[in-house]
């Protein structure tokens, strides 16, 4: 289907595939579980009272610190194996990548400071609002400027500091706060109880629209960035391949509204993790091979072989960790978040 010739056998070609399956599982979980308390903060301000704001924040406290864990993985990764792309992508990506970085910053101190402030509490408020909101929105513009592509020759960056702010790239940075959004809704759904749960539930409603019009906006806008994009999905026969995966998004998206008005817990949550995996792997077959687009591929890019099997050891004991603290840590603050206040803190029942 991508026309890959004999020159890519042996450990020298399979290495840097399982290594981007590494990578992009790692990318794939942040953007799962760190998207969806971001997606809590993004929702934050609109909550109408205290008690609100008080038990969406309590619902990913126990957990967001952990969720983080994911991007330090994919980066690491990165870093290990890909050093070429690293060098590449590292100097296009400066600003948003610095950027986003003060946001979680922001938003992580206002985890701490806010539940023992006082007087100070709407300062710690707009923290984490406007951390969750900066970060995710700067998260999207590195994803369209990936996509776009980056003025390289084959070593390192040669374009422009500002390369990065293109109108795709503001696209995707809005379409990326429309969708954690949603995810952060369907959270609060699945996590709380009463007025604040059937707030959540319409929020929902409205950032799955605001969402599905933004993934259509990217994908339409997606083929035509290169001619080797528009290719391979609009081809005889990848387009018959292909032709399922926006249909099963739709069948998703129209099951995910089904729910939310039927008044399902759990299940709007997890279809909205599988609308962003879906979206996720049409953003995979649009771009693969390439890890620094739009001319250098994973195996321009990867390290010796040596390297990555040194690298690969490391990664078969922290990966596996990385999900058992994960799913032991969801399994403890599993429940819904109470609505009053018990021994001096909110509780789960």
């Amino acid at each position: 289907m991508f026309g890959f010739g004999t020159e890519y056998e042996g450990l020298a070609f399979w290495l840097p595939l399982i290594w981007s399956g590494l990578i992009a599982v790692a990318v794939a979980m942040y953007v799962i579980v760190d998207g969806f308390d971001l997606g809590v903060g993004i929702l934050f301000k609109a909550a109408h009272n205290e008690n609100w704001r008080d038990r969406m924040m309590f619902s990913v406290a126990p957990i967001w610190d952990g969720n983080e864990t994911w991007l330090i993985l994919g980066g690491g990764g990165l870093f290990a194996v890909f050093h070429v792309a690293y060098a590449v992508l590292m100097p296009a990506l400066y600003v948003p990548i610095i950027l986003m970085l003060i946001a979680l910053i922001f938003r992580g101190v206002a985890f701490e400071f806010r539940f023992k402030a006082d007087r100070s509490k709407f300062l710690w408020d707009n923290a984490f609002f406007f951390g969750s909101l900066l970060a995710t929105f700067f998260q999207g513009m590195v994803l369209g400027a990936f996509v776009q592509g980056f003025a390289n020759d084959g070593r390192q960056f040669t374009g422009g500091t500002f390369d990065f702010l293109t109108p795709f790239s503001v696209l995707t940075g809005i379409s990326l706060i429309f969708g954690y959004a949603l995810l952060g809704a369907t959270w609060c759904v699945m996590k709380t109880t009463g007025e604040l749960e059937i707030w959540a539930r319409r929020m929902a409603v409205r950032f799955l629209a605001l969402t599905i019009v933004a993934m259509a906006a990217v994908s339409l806008w997606v083929p035509f960035l290169g001619r080797e994009i528009e290719t391979r999905w609009f081809t005889w026969p990848n387009i018959a391949f292909l032709a399922p995966i926006p249909l099963v998004t739709a069948l998703v998206a129209y099951r995910l509204f089904r729910d939310l008005e039927e008044g399902r817990h759990y299940r709007p949550f997890f279809l909205t993790i599988g609308l962003f995996l879906l979206g996720y792997l049409g953003l995979g077959i649009s771009l693969f091979p390439y890890n620094v687009p739009p001319n250098l591929t994973i195996w321009d890019t990867a390290n010796t072989v040596s390297s990555q099997l040194f690298a690969l050891v490391g990664f078969a004991i922290v990966m596996p960790i990385t999900f058992a603290y994960t799913a032991y840590a969801y399994w403890v603050f599993r429940g819904k978040v109470a609505e009053e206040i018990s021994g001096g803190g909110y509780g789960y029942h």
